[in-house]
Parts: structure tokens; sequence; C-alpha cells
């Protein structure tokens, strides 16, 4: 007696084992299996009751479409493994290398203690207040006019007598108004290391930085 054919909903449930991540995850195994079993559902299809085409066309459309995953997948993966060491190189690149990050710290690096600010607007009076670690107002830098915009300065110099750095705080205003400023802080890269979320910068006075938290390379 003729094995009456399966429907294309019942054929794909087959062969994904319920799951579409199942199919996903043996997409070769699936295609065999499809091929298999359209090969004797054809052969064994009711004369009366054929296979629909579109159906058969629906399924190896399907299948196609989890076998194209799978291999895009797996380029994908070439793609960031192959991505990781070109950061790793350029990181090295960084070794002993100034960069900005988000910050408040007046780091001292030879001579000289610097840091920058992102400026929301343009300010007639810029000024940057030096702090200590209890936030007392140590000394206190008058900028003048600036325009939007980063914008740097520098300070002589010097480290607490508990040895941690000093604070600044900037205050821009633009007549009365106050203008929002974005406080940014310099650092040295000591060292470059790679983890599961890529490149890392291993700072001299921060520690430890993601790559994509570097505002600037100085």
């Amino acid at each position: 007696m003729a094995v009456t054919a399966v429907n294309a909903a019942n054929t794909y449930t087959a062969l994904n084992g319920g799951t579409s991540s199942s199919a996903t995850s043996k997409a070769d195994e699936a295609s065999d299996r499809f091929l298999k079993l359209l090969v004797t559902q054809m052969q064994n299809q009711d004369p009366l009751n054929p296979m629909d085409n579109a159906q058969i066309t629906s399924q190896m459309a399907q299948i196609n479409t989890v076998n194209g995953v799978e291999k895009l997948n797996t380029t994908v993966k070439g793609l960031n493994a192959q991505f990781s060491q070109l950061q790793a190189l350029t990181g090295a690149s960084l070794v002993g290398r100034q960069v900005t990050l988000a910050g408040n710290k007046l780091n001292v690096d030879g001579s000289a203690s610097s840091a920058s600010f992102d400026l929301s607007g343009s300010a007639t009076a810029v000024k940057v207040e030096v702090l200590s670690s209890a936030g007392r107002v140590v000394d206190t830098l008058q900028l003048g006019p600036m325009d939007a915009g980063r914008q740097n300065f520098s300070w002589k110099a010097q480290l607490q007598s508990d040895g941690s750095p000093y604070l600044f705080k900037v205050v821009a205003t633009r007549g009365t108004v106050e203008v929002a400023a974005t406080s940014l802080m310099h650092d040295r890269v000591d060292a470059v290391n790679t983890d599961a979320t890529g490149l890392v910068l291993d700072t001299r006075n921060t520690g430890p930085v993601a790559y994509s938290d570097v505002k600037a390379i100085n």
C-alpha cells in the first residue's frame, strides 16, 4: 500500500528535532536527512494525492537558509579571531603612549600634570579648580574665554603627602549661564592584554581600561 505524503510542516519539524537551534548546530546532518526523506516521500507518494511542488520548494529553501546561516557563523568567528589579533598588534603600539580617559585625576607624568575637558558650548570664562583628595581647593587656574570642544591644560606636577594625585573640577560660564564641561584625564599605557571583551590597556594610574573607553591617543 502506498505511503501518504508528509506535509511540509511535519517534514520540517522532523528534520529539526522540533527546534530551529538543533538544525542550525547540525546543518549538514539536517540537509542529508532532508534529501533522504524527500526522495522517500517522492518514491512512495500517493499518485492520487501527489506532493505539492510549492511545499517541496519551501522546504528546500528552509534547509538552504539553515546551511547558509551555519556557514556565515563560521566565517564571522574566523573574522572575529583575526580582528582580535589585529587589535592586539595595534594595542602594542600604544605601550608608552599617553591616552585620554573619562575622569578628573591630575596624574603626574614627568615634570607636569595635564588633563583635558570637553566644553558643550563656547564660554566667556573658564577656570579649573585643583582639589585635594578631601575636596579642598588648593589652586585655581584662570583659563579665560574658550570655544566649544576639546580643551587641554597643564599644572605644575606634584603629589599629595600620601602620594595620591590631585583632582580637578572645570567651571565654565557664558555670562551668567553655566556651560557644561566633561572632565578628561591623561594616563600612560604600560601594557596591553586581551580578554573576552576585547583589547584591555593596563594604564599606570587607572589600571585596566577597555580600549573602547579611550577618548584620544595623545
